[in-house]
């Protein structure tokens, strides 16, 4: 099955930028877009709700602005990110904005509605569908998500525990629709890796953390600058879903990282107090990462980042040709 136009068009490099809780606003969007790779935000991140409407104005008229001024190289689409959980009670006000302003793409995130599904396809757009295990990427698929995207072990943020390999290679005996990768994608290799595997584009997210554009307070960039993988932690302590964080974050909150025990999933939440035990919250406090930051060395601009992810890409391509 080819790729619908949005997915391909526009793009430098096969890859979009996954939505980042606090950390992706309209500056790291727009910034991510005009590079060539697919920029995205959750609509949880414009507070007050309002805000969300004003976001996509100006994410509309900048990237017209800068495809006015630069037919040759126009920006690439935008997406967001809905939350479809019964936690999230701005999901059906957050929809009808969506569909006033025709979001291109949308990402939904934690649980899979037809309705929601629907809603987007009613004028032209397309869904997305963060996955963890074959089992949900059958249920999107069904409840008529576009595509899928596979988030395997290593992700940044609420991740999987499944090996890329085995997960690409499950969805793949029975989905050729769109489907991309998440997990420890931050070199340009690896998102060649990615094709290589069976997905058609990369989804990354912590290369983008330590970026002029990101908002992500300075000790959070440089936390992502100075660690490795060896500094992540994989735990539901924070939420109620498992995902993978910044081990010095954690100390820093006065929890012991290794030590950490879960959380009951049922009581799920996204930044209570009461979620750590401590004065601490979730992504303002305890940062969360994937396990690809081992070649990050520096705060840059979006630019820059994907200036070094095209180079290495383009390189890996040009030594498999000479193997």
């Amino acid at each position: 099955m080819s790729l619908p136009p949005i997915l391909t068009e526009r793009l430098r490099l096969p890859a979009v930028a996954s939505p980042m809780f606090i950390v992706s606003g309209p500056e790291l969007v727009i910034a991510q877009c005009k590079a060539g790779v697919v920029g995205s935000f959750p609509s949880l991140n414009a507070r007050p709700a309002a805000q969300f409407r004003e976001w996509l104005v100006r994410i509309n008229e900048e990237l017209a602005k800068h495809d006015a001024d630069n037919p040759e190289q126009p920006a690439a689409p935008y997406a967001v990110n809905l939350i479809v959980h019964k936690s999230n009670d701005r999901l059906e006000e957050d929809l009808a904005t969506v569909v006033e302003f025709q979001v291109p793409i949308v990402i939904t995130s934690l649980g899979a509605r037809a309705d929601v599904n629907e809603a987007v396809h009613s004028y032209g757009g397309i869904v997305l569908h963060d996955v963890i295990n074959n089992v949900f990427a059958r249920k999107a698929v069904e409840r008529g998500a576009d595509g899928l995207i596979a988030v395997a072990a290593g992700a940044g943020g609420h991740a999987g525990a499944q090996s890329p390999f085995a997960l690409i290679n499950e969805i793949r005996t029975w989905f050729d629709g769109p489907l991309l990768l998440s997990g420890s994608i931050g070199h340009g290799r690896s998102i060649l890796a990615a094709q290589a595997a069976g997905a058609d584009l990369a989804y990354i997210g912590s290369a983008f953390i330590p970026t002029d554009e990101a908002n992500a307070v300075p000790g959070y960039k440089q936390m992502i600058v100075d660690s490795t993988a060896a500094d992540i932690v994989y735990s539901s302590r924070f939420t109620g879903v498992h995902g993978n964080y910044l081990r010095p974050s954690i100390a820093a909150a006065g929890l012991d990282p290794d030590n950490l025990g879960d959380r009951d999933p049922s009581i799920m939440d996204f930044g209570t107090d009461e979620s750590t035990g401590t004065e601490a919250k979730p992504w303002r406090d305890i940062w969360g990462s994937g396990h690809g930051i081992g070649t990050i060395d520096a705060v840059v601009p979006v630019a820059d980042v994907v200036d070094r992810l095209a180079a290495e890409y383009a390189a890996a391509k040009a030594r498999l040709q000479q193997l």
